[in-house]
């Protein structure tokens, strides 16, 4: 199905109110009263402006902190943060604590307690354009997306791979202003880097070996309409600083020509990355980062919707034009099972499955349940359902990962002697090392 064709029947004639449970992060003096609150469901904290609780201190890192209330608690997520999140001593990454709980980020207290009962409004119905979603998360997201359509402003998408990041993205085209106007799709995750800047702002007839012809960019082909860049966090570093004038400026120069082109273009972008962490460790511009996530939207996993998992099922069932009664393939006791797995590829790994098993004809035989991906010694199984470049760069990043933190503690932090050790520059060494926020 076209976005733009399912459109005209998705948008709700009401919307619904949905009760949240809040939370309240409040910076605590040493010899005073608490001070400096947030309250939301979800709070970012950092130095940097932008934070729901920005902190003046230069021990906490720009983007410090994250928690997101729960049923269970108040989830903590660490961004990356140089002096690290503590709570007494213990340093942690990722967390679930009561509420109550005093947090120490740098030289400042922070207590996180119960915020004050709250709604927010959510679509009545479960879908929006090909997004599917009944489950209260896809149901704010879809809130989300249709407030975000209805600005100008560049947005960030930020999830796992398989999550439907680009689904969203032309959603949020096709309900805009810049529906008329062209949607053009940049992966820069899939391009040499030499091509990126080519791909982007175009080139001209011998501007470089091999240019044969002049290559219109992204940017023009994307004049009046969405500019789609996809695995920003993947955009080379000598880039960045190119990319941020142009949206800032919406004026550039082909590679190899002397003439502005001016344009009016609306980016969107998407990455699995967190750029929080990327900006603290410097491989990621604060800049650029201001100019991209004027409006962030985070894309859930599968695992955190998984009330979705029937809905979605039939979709991809009906969409494929399949006649037969779908209760022949997925019983009621299939989909249960499949609502336990934990979908490492997430919606796209279930789209697969559906497809498979109709290919086959026959239910789906594969083993089950929330742990089955994660308690085996094999480390592919969690990859499959994956395409090749998503399982590559996964695989490729835990072991980068974890092969420089053995490193670093091997070489008792000593960076010239872990570059010795691993017979690697040390230049190339420290930008892992920022890259991976490895210290």
């Amino acid at each position: 199905m076209v976005v733009s064709q399912a459109l005209e029947h998705t948008v709700p004639l009401s919307d619904i109110r949905l009760p949240i449970r809040t939370l309240r992060a409040s910076i605590v003096d040493v010899d005073g009263p608490a001070s400096h609150s947030a309250d939301s469901d979800q709070v970012t904290i950092g130095s940097a402006e932008g934070n729901d609780l920005v902190i003046h201190d230069p021990t906490v890192s720009r983007y410090h902190v994250e928690l997101f209330r729960g049923p269970d608690g108040v989830r903590v997520v660490d961004c990356g943060s140089t002096n690290g999140t503590w709570i007494g001593n213990v340093r942690v990454q990722q967390a679930v604590v009561a509420p109550g709980a005093v947090l120490r980020l740098g030289k400042t207290t922070v207590r996180v307690s119960d915020g004050a009962d709250a709604t927010v409004e959510v679509p009545a119905e479960e879908r929006l354009g090909e997004l599917r979603g009944r489950s209260a998360v896809m149901r704010r997201l879809m809130a989300q997306v249709r407030r975000a359509a209805g600005s100008t402003a560049s947005v960030l998408l930020w999830g796992e791979s398989g999550t439907g990041k680009e689904l969203i993205a032309r959603a949020i085209a096709e309900l805009g202003s810049r529906s008329a106007g062209p949607f053009v799709t940049v992966d820069c995750g899939a391009l040499a880097p030499t091509l990126v800047a080519s791909e982007l702002f175009g080139h001209e007839r011998g501007s470089f070996t091999g240019a044969t012809e002049r290559h219109i960019g992204a940017f023009e082909r994307a004049n009046g309409g969405t500019l789609f860049l996809d695995e920003i966090g993947e955009l080379p570093a000598a880039l960045q600083a190119s990319l941020l004038g142009v949206i800032e400026r919406q004026r550039f120069r082909r590679l190899g020509g002397r003439d502005e082109v001016s344009v009016s273009v609306r980016v969107v972008s998407a990455t699995h990355r967190d750029l929080r962490a990327e900006v603290n460790t410097g491989s990621f511009r604060l800049d650029l980062f201001y100019r991209l996530a004027v409006v962030q939207l985070r894309v859930p996993p599968l695992r955190e919707r998984r009330d979705d998992v029937p809905l979605l099922v039939e979709h991809f069932f009906r969409a494929s034009g399949h006649a037969g009664d779908i209760e022949e393939l997925f019983s009621p006791a299939a989909l249960d099972m499949l609502a336990q797995h934990h979908w490492p590829g997430n919606v796209r790994e279930l789209r697969n499955l559906v497809e498979a098993t109709l290919a086959m004809g026959e239910a789906p035989a594969f083993e089950m349940g929330a742990t089955a991906a994660i308690a085996t010694d094999d480390p592919f199984a969690a990859l499959v359902g994956l395409t090749y470049k998503d399982a590559r760069r996964e695989l490729l990043e835990s072991f980068e990962k974890r092969y420089l933190e053995t490193l670093m503690k091997r070489a008792a932090g000593n960076v010239s002697q872990a570059a010795r050790v691993a017979a690697m520059d040390r230049s190339y060494l420290i930008e892992l090392l920022r890259r991976h926020g490895v210290r």
